[in-house]
């Protein structure tokens, strides 16, 4: 097992080596699945994701992952409230432009989940859109649409995406265990933010911070894996789950220290080991013997960017192809449907190496469009001047 370990800990180097740099445009996602790639079915075989304990690691990578996205959509926040309207008018755009889309591709290439390509074409993904936000250290009206637009779209997808992939087609129960998940969400939020107002609590913190017993950790774990218990036992999906408690956490208001400690647990080891999992579990080569694969990946990248510019442009964005390019983002969501369709049965290799490879190529438009969005906006010219110019020596 250690030696397993050994190894993947070591692949997981790649995502940030490729990424090192103040101008690198290659997300540390990239490097960690073509290690994964390298290391697993297309490459030399070395990985074998489903040797014991990995599978279960990689189950807590991808709550992680969800995690992390969730607490990237605080709902309350000043930016998500200034952009809300036209965020949601982008989003109902999308999301009536997808539907056909899907049909089209759906029926052209018979892939069998139209449902699920229309749902992938509208999400976005925050982990992946905000960070390049971030990075670039974008703010001001446009920004506030585009956190806007997808925090509402990865909210709604990343309910919808399990459904179009319930095993055994009994969609009503996985949306009973989603809302089951929503409820005790709610409860939980409510219950902690009364109890912060006790001593005992504020005692808790101050002494686990002298002592480093690193209780926020723990309790934020504890949220985690118990949404995520809820999702097992009630056929829901830990996708729901990891984002619920994300978003509980951020509306917490919890300190930085909380975030770099369990940024540490998760994106030092847990979420890198989701992604090399990941990628060792896909099957390039069959990706690449599958014409109709193929099409399948470029068919939902350009739909998926093409959708979001119309979208950004009905909504009376005077930046619309910046916003909408930033806003196309994905990585997550096509990753995370392709985790649930293997491990389902309901998609073949090919089918799933499309869907990542489609979220991938979404990184290209979207880091455009953030390069587009930290130019200066254009002014109109001035207005040419009428009086007399000033004399000129000779």
């Amino acid at each position: 097992m250690f030696a397993q370990l050994t190894i993947l800990v070591l692949a997981g180097l790649a995502g940030p080596l490729l990424a090192f740099g103040r101008r690198a445009l290659i997300p540390v996602v990239i490097g960690e699945l073509l290690a994964g790639v390298v290391l697993g079915h297309t490459g030399f075989g070395v990985v074998n994701s489903l040797a014991q304990p990995l599978p279960a690691f990689s189950a807590i990578g991808f709550a992680m992952l969800m995690f992390s996205a969730g607490t990237h959509v605080d709902i309350g926040s000043p930016a998500i409230r200034q952009g809300f309207l036209r965020g949601l008018l982008a989003l109902g755009v999308v999301a009536v432009t997808a539907a056909p889309i899907g049909l089209l591709l759906d029926h052209a290439l018979g892939f069998g989940h139209p449902e699920l390509v229309a749902v992938l074409i509208t999400g976005s993904s925050a982990a992946i859109a905000f960070p390049i936000l971030e990075e670039r250290s974008l703010a001001g009206p446009n920004v506030a649409f585009i956190i806007a637009w997808v925090a509402l779209a990865d909210s709604m997808t990343v309910v919808l995406m399990p459904l179009t992939l319930a095993k055994g087609g009994n969609p009503l129960e996985a949306i009973g265990g989603d809302a089951a998940i929503i409820a005790a969400g709610v409860l939980i939020l409510l219950a902690a933010q009364r109890a912060r107002h006790y001593a005992f609590i504020h005692q808790m913190h101050a002494e686990s911070l002298r002592r480093g017993w690193a209780w926020q950790v723990r309790i934020s774990l504890l949220l985690l894996f118990g949404l995520s218990a809820i999702a097992q036992e009630t056929g829901a999906s830990t996708l729901v789950a990891g984002f619920i408690a994300g978003m509980i956490l951020v509306r917490l208001r919890e300190s930085d220290r909380l975030a770099l400690q369990f940024s540490g647990v998760a994106n030092g080891f847990f979420v890198p080991l989701f992604f090399l999992l990941l990628g060792a579990e896909l099957n390039l080569r069959a990706l690449v013997t599958s014409p109709s694969s193929i099409v399948l990946a470029i068919g939902l990248a350009v739909g998926t960017v093409i959708t979001h510019v119309i979208a950004a442009r009905v909504a009376g964005h005077e930046r619309y192809l910046a916003t909408g390019l930033a806003a196309s983002a994905q990585l997550g969501m096509p990753a995370a449907a392709a985790s649930l369709g293997l491990s389902t049965g309901l998609l073949g290799p090919a089918e799933a190496a499309a869907l990542v490879a489609a979220g991938c190529l979404t990184l290209i438009p979207a880091t455009v469009g953030s390069l587009l969005l930290a130019r200066p906006a254009p002014t109109p010219s001035a207005a040419p001047h009428t009086g007399s110019t000033p004399a000129t020596s000779t």
